[in-house]
């Protein structure tokens, strides 16, 4: 089916974080792709953008939502914002006026009237709303930009003005992080990927108990009991013991542990309602303890797997598969692409759609891309 503009960023934007599977930067856990990206490609395919401008648009409009959310975090976080929808209207705003062209003063007014539009409670994690955030931020944002190149005013100063956004919803704005080394380095550059379809707070948990479950051959019935020391912030955002739905487990350590031994993956099926609902992964979930340490950093574990043979099995992840300092593989994103698209366009659409992605900077337009996404039959 095919949309307006605002109804393309909305959709895809929603779309780009109902697995919660989608890029994340790790400093201020913002998912900044999804609200961008669906606001230019939307916009890119009216204006006939080339590639090159798509990516310049990317980068420059995932700067500006992070380095916002870099001058909060982490009091805006810890308030109750989701920080993704929060930030992502102005990444969008930036972006979409970068690609229009907009001079000096039309940008800052599409900045500005973004700042009046930020979407997104973390109330709202475990339901539908929760990928509506990264949505509405995308349509904010495009819609911002364009009133502006039509000559819609806002306050030049809604971001930082002692009645403005930030100070509005921050007591902590770090200033010197919205223009440090700016334009000299990108935030792009600490964006990275996710492995496992949930909260990034669980990937640590999930990453031990795969290689655990690996490295000893570990089955369910093996298993007496699962210790996860963790950072508080896996009980505060993750501390669902008993999730009924697949996007409830998503923010489930509980679920997330067991099905990390039952199937030695963390992907979107594992995260289906079905596999919430079997019995037997309720029965190994029971058996998942959780102890805050407040010693353990947020991105680190520690984890002990109890088994029937009297065995203590354990191990401590610093830093898990899909961090910076453990990043995915070329080989594993696009299987994780693929795994994803093949089901929905086919096989050699998806990895037309992955080479067109790989070779984007040279693109005349989007056209060849935006067809190999589209479901042809």
């Amino acid at each position: 089916d095919k949309v307006d503009m605002g109804g393309a960023a909305l959709i895809n934007g929603i779309s780009s974080h109902t697995f919660d599977f989608d890029d994340t930067h790790l400093k201020t856990v913002i998912h900044p792709a999804g609200p961008v990206a669906s606001a230019i490609l939307a916009l890119g395919e009216h204006t006939h953008a080339n590639g090159r401008q798509i990516i310049d648009s990317l980068i420059l409009g995932i700067d500006v939502a992070c380095r916002v959310g870099n001058a909060m975090y982490p009091d805006h976080y810890h308030r109750g914002w989701h920080i993704t929808g929060s930030t992502g209207m102005l990444g969008s705003a930036a972006a979409c006026s970068r690609l229009m062209g907009l001079d000096l003063q039309k940008t800052t007014m599409a900045l500005g009237i973004a700042a009046s539009q930020p979407v997104g409670m973390r109330e709202q994690f475990g339901t539908m709303t929760k990928p509506f955030h990264p949505g509405g931020a995308a349509r904010a944002g495009q819609l911002s930009a364009l009133l502006a190149k039509h000559g819609f005013t806002a306050s030049p100063t809604a971001l930082e003005a002692g009645r403005g956004y930030m100070q509005t919803v921050s007591t902590k704005c770090d200033w010197s992080e919205i223009d440090r080394a700016l334009g000299k380095s990108f935030e792009i550059s600490l964006n990275t990927y996710k492995p496992f379809a949930c909260g990034i707070v669980i990937h640590p948990a999930i990453d031990a108990c795969v290689q655990l479950r690996n490295q000893h051959g570990l089955t369910a019935d093996q298993i007496t009991r699962i210790v996860v020391r963790a950072h508080p912030l896996v009980q505060e955002l993750t501390g669902k013991k008993t999730p009924q739905t697949g996007l409830e487990s998503k923010f489930s350590v509980f679920h997330s542990c067991a099905v990390a031994i039952l199937k030695g993956q963390a992907g979107e099926h594992e995260y289906s309602d079905d596999m919430v609902l079997s019995p037997t992964t309720i029965a190994l979930r029971d058996r998942v303890e959780l102890i805050v340490d407040r010693s353990i950093h947020e991105a680190s574990v520690d984890v002990t797997i109890e088994t029937t043979d009297g065995r203590s099995l354990h191990i401590y992840i610093e830093r898990a598969i899909g961090s910076l300092e453990k990043p995915m593989t070329g080989e594993l994103l696009k299987a994780k692409f693929v795994d994803q698209s093949a089901p929905i366009i086919g096989l050699a659409q998806s990895n037309q759609a992955w080479d067109l992605c790989m070779s984007l900077a040279a693109q005349p337009d989007l056209k060849a891309l935006l067809h190999s996404l589209t479901r042809t039959a």
